[in-house]
């Protein structure tokens, strides 16, 4: 096992990664920019350097620095976390050269799922379910023709896209042909490329994911889905375990379809593969290569340490867990904690007069009372996750450590949190993926 890794990150995610470095005795290196300099992942870290400015391009997503420092530290591997350069082939090639192990799948992995056109195109090849759709488009005109085979509603998506950007829904040519310029100028503007793609749109889908995880030796085991339904302009907000209201034969089928993704691609280390589901059936959606932000929701129903299990897997020995071995207990919830208003959703920095959170829950967070919460970075704060023995009584629970978390000095969404808990639909398992927009009478107010 290491001796000494690295975090590429910063914030909640940072500290829950050296959580666990500490649990396997591995000495753990943070970096930060001038923002976090103070930052709660510094502190904790047994070592601790300087990478840059507050910008994310100054600080962590500057590699060069990154494996500079590792370098000096005398890190051997670098954990990067999710987001940043987490999902960049180029970060994965740049450690192999300087002889340090990139924790997360192969450098081809990342580039083959990464850009989401070849990712249909692998998963068709493993026989996983893909929405009807093409493999690109070269102009509006072409979208056109290719939008009368396929027929409205469609999607149309930024190949290199994620987040939501480069991505919307048209229900006729002319939309189509808005959409085509509009999406090909902001996916240039955010990932450099402009290609485009269309797909099959499902109105009132489910969004469920399988978490995977393999190694180098050939095993491979899912744990388990995900319901990550409840979303606002397509980011999740609160994510559950396992999905509520599927059919055994669904849910099976889901899981093995996505073994069938990770042994196709010879994966290595963890990974997620998003469905979406309507109507008894489910399409392939995409596959992130790295450690999802709602991870520890599969972690309290396996009691399996997925970053355990993916610094095993990255030191070259085996799964520690077998498939036999994996077993689901109870329901789980996490709610994203964000720095900006309920109902507006702006950004809201600021210091931190005062934080309290409930001692008998998981909370991953990196602030405490003074903290200072800037406009440089993602506004999520922190991450609640209950676990209790069924759904209805995860549901209770987390709305007392809600009405019990205590976040002074700026704004946060628990309002909203609090408001999507009480909705009778989500209590009856009624979800798809435009549930808040359904429901933003009574959530958004």
């Amino acid at each position: 096992m290491f001796k000494k890794v690295l975090i590429a990150n910063r914030g909640e995610i940072a500290c829950r990664i050296i959580r666990t470095c500490k649990e396997m005795g591995i000495i753990t290196v943070a970096v930060y920019s001038d923002a976090d300099a103070t930052s709660l992942h510094v502190k904790i870290a047994d070592e601790a350097y300087h990478i840059g400015g507050s910008a994310a391009k100054d600080s962590y997503l500057n590699d060069q620095k990154i494996i500079e420092v590792a370098k000096e530290s005398g890190a051997e591997a670098i954990h990067p976390g999710y987001g940043f350069l987490s999902e960049n082939a180029e970060f994965s090639r740049l450690c192999k050269e300087n002889d340090l192990v990139f924790v997360g799948p192969r450098p081809e992995t990342i580039e083959a799922m990464g850009d989401k056109i070849s990712a249909r195109e692998k998963m068709e090849a493993a026989g996983v379910p893909v929405l009807p759709g093409n493999h690109s488009v070269a102009s509006a005109d072409e979208a056109v023709e290719i939008a009368a085979t396929i027929g409205y509603p469609l999607m149309v998506k930024a190949a290199a896209g994620g987040g939501g950007i480069g991505m919307e829904l048209v229900t006729n040519d002319d939309q189509l042909r808005k959409a085509y310029s509009s999406n090909q100028r902001r996916a240039k503007n955010y990932f450099g490329s402009g290609n485009l793609y269309l797909e099959k749109a499902l109105l009132n889908p489910r969004h469920i994911e399988i978490q995977v995880i393999a190694d180098s030796f050939g095993d491979a085991i899912h744990l388990g889905e995900r319901d990550c339904s409840i979303q606002r302009r397509h980011q999740k907000v609160i994510e559950e375990a396992p999905a509520p209201a599927l059919g055994d034969d669904v849910r099976e089928a889901m899981r093995q379809a996505a073994l069938k993704a990770v042994t196709s691609l010879q994966y290595v280390n963890a990974g997620t593969l998003e469905f979406l589901y309507e109507e008894g059936q489910f399409y392939f959606l995409e596959m992130n290569t790295r450690l999802q932000v709602e991870h520890p929701v599969t972690e309290a129903i396996t009691g399996v340490d997925l970053v355990k299990e993916q610094l095993t897997v990255a030191s070259g020995k085996r799964l520690s867990v077998r498939q036999e071995e994996v077993t689901f207990t109870g329901h789980s919830i996490e709610c994203r904690v964000y720095a900006e208003d309920p109902v507006t959703f702006f950004p809201s920095p600021g210091t931190l007069s005062n934080v309290l959170f409930p001692r008998d829950v998981r909370v991953d967070h990196s602030i405490e009372t003074g903290t200072e919460v800037t406009p440089f970075y993602d506004p999520m704060i922190a991450k609640v996750i209950v676990h209790d023995l069924d759904r209805q009584k995860a549901i209770e629970k987390m709305k007392q450590t809600l009405l019990n978390t205590s976040i002074e000095g700026i704004k946060t969404n628990i309002p909203f949190l609090r408001r999507v808990l009480d909705q009778p639909d989500f209590i009856n398992e009624n979800m798809n993926t435009n549930f808040v927009q359904k429901h933003k009478e009574t959530i958004l107010q």
